[in-house]
């Protein structure tokens, strides 16, 4: 496996698993009965808005220009930062790649590398973090619960459609 599939792996696991975080669990989906918990990640998927789900719902929050001004430098700061740990991320994973190439590699320093990669990993997710706290700081408490009605929508399931090429049922004939 070369660089760019490790990253990319890793990528879709960080995808995937806070798109999961997100999607509410019944009693049965969790795999037991009972009252559904509510951890750490239903509370910040409830509590916290990414910069693209406002930026993409502005005119239905009402969005102030000042409101807007604000969200923008901070997108802008967040994503100067996003792209720094992002190149340090690449180098340190390109050192951990070599260091694994070997037949024999040293244990130690495989894993004081793997330490190096997993710290960058999370000040990526702290910079995310503190951003969507920034963020919902700079909204009112209406333009959060409109927020998280919007969330709630977008989690509903859709209703099924009519396959395009399947005859439509007739009605009983009387």
């Amino acid at each position: 496996m070369n660089l760019k599939s490790y990253v990319v792996t890793g990528l879709l696991c960080a995808v995937t698993a806070a798109a999961w975080a997100q999607q509410p669990q019944s009693p049965g989906e969790r795999g037991g009965p009972g009252p559904q918990r509510r951890g750490a990640p239903d509370v910040l998927a409830e509590n916290l808005f990414p910069a693209e789900l406002v930026m993409h719902n502005q005119q239905a929050l009402g969005l102030t220009a000042d409101q807007t001004k604000a969200i923008r430098e901070e997108m802008q700061k967040t994503m100067a930062k996003f792209t720094d740990l992002q190149w340090q991320q690449s180098a340190e994973s390109e050192t951990l790649a070599g260091l694994l190439r070997q037949d024999k590699p040293d244990e130690k320093q495989v894993l004081a590398q793997f330490d190096k990669l997993l710290g960058i990993e999370n000040e990526i997710k702290k910079l995310h973090f503190g951003s969507m706290v920034r963020i919902k700081s700079i909204l009112t408490p209406d333009q959060q619960s409109q927020l998280r009605e919007i969330k709630k929508q977008a989690r509903l399931p859709l209703p099924p459609r009519e396959r395009p090429n399947q005859p439509r049922p007739q009605p009983p004939e009387e």
